[in-house]
C-alpha cells in the first residue's frame, strides 16, 4: 500500500514535468519525504540526484528524509553517501542527520563508522540525543563490542537525557550476546 502512495507521487511529478511545469523543491522533498516513510531509498537518492541536476537547494528537509530512507532499506553505504552530500553543498547537518546515518551503520553492525559519526556530530556542536545514544549502543551491541556498549550507556546514564526502556535493553542484550550477562547486572 505505501509503496502505491509513493508511486502517485512520482506519477505526478512525471505528469507535471511532460505537462511542462515547473516541479521545485516543496514537489521533491514531499516525494523524498514519501520514500522515507516506505523505505524506497533508491526511489530517495534518484530524487536528490535530480535535485542537484535540476540546481535545486539542498537542505536538511531534504536530506534528512533520503537519510532515512536509506536507513530503513538498510543501506548503510547509500545513507553516509547521502549525508557526505550535506558536507559537498554546505548543508549543515543537525541531530537527526547524524542519528539517522548513525542508525544506518548500527543496523548491520558498523560500530566504527557509527562511532566516528558520534565523535564527529560532538566535535562539530551537534548534541546527540537519547536515539543517538541508543543507536550507537545498538551498533556496539551488533558489532560485539558489549565492553562499548556498557561504556557509552555509563556515559550517556551521566548525560542529563532521559533514559529510556530501549536503552536499557540494548545494554542488556549486548552483554548477553558475548556471554557477560553478569555485567548487565550493574
Amino acid at each position: 500500500a505505501k509503496a502505491c502512495e509513493i508511486n502517485k507521487v512520482l506519477q505526478v511529478m512525471s505528469w507535471h514535468e511532460m505537462n511542462n511545469y515547473e516541479l521545485n523543491c516543496y514537489h521533491y522533498t514531499a516525494a523524498i519525504d514519501a520514500c522515507a516513510k516506505t523505505s524506497i531509498w533508491t526511489q530517495a537518492i534518484q530524487l536528490i540526484s535530480m535535485m542537484t541536476l535540476k540546481r535545486l537547494e539542498l537542505d536538511t528537509v531534504v536530506l534528512n528524509p533520503g537519510i532515512s530512507a536509506c536507513e530503513k532499506g538498510s543501506r548503510w553505504e547509500s545513507a553516509m553517501e547521502v549525508f557526505s552530500v550535506m558536507a559537498q553543498f554546505k548543508v549543515e547537518s543537525n541531530t537527526i542527520s547524524c542519528s539517522s546515518a548513525i542508525s544506518a551503520c548500527a543496523g548491520v553492525g558498523r560500530w566504527q563508522q557509527a562511532l566516528e559519526l558520534f565523535s564527529a556530530m560532538q566535535h562539530g556542536g551537534i548534541e546527540p540525543n537519547a536515539i543517538t545514544f541508543n543507536a550507537v549502543i545498538s551498533a556496539f551491541e551488533k558489532g560485539g563490542t558489549w565492553d562499548w556498549a556498557l561504556k557509552l550507556f555509563s556515559v550517556m546514564m551521566q548525560s542529563k537525557l532521559e533514559l529510556e526502556t530501549t536503552s536499557f535493553n540494548i545494554a542488556i542484550s549486548a552483554c548477553a550476546k558475548d556471554g557477560e550477562w553478569e555485567k548487565a547486572r550493574c
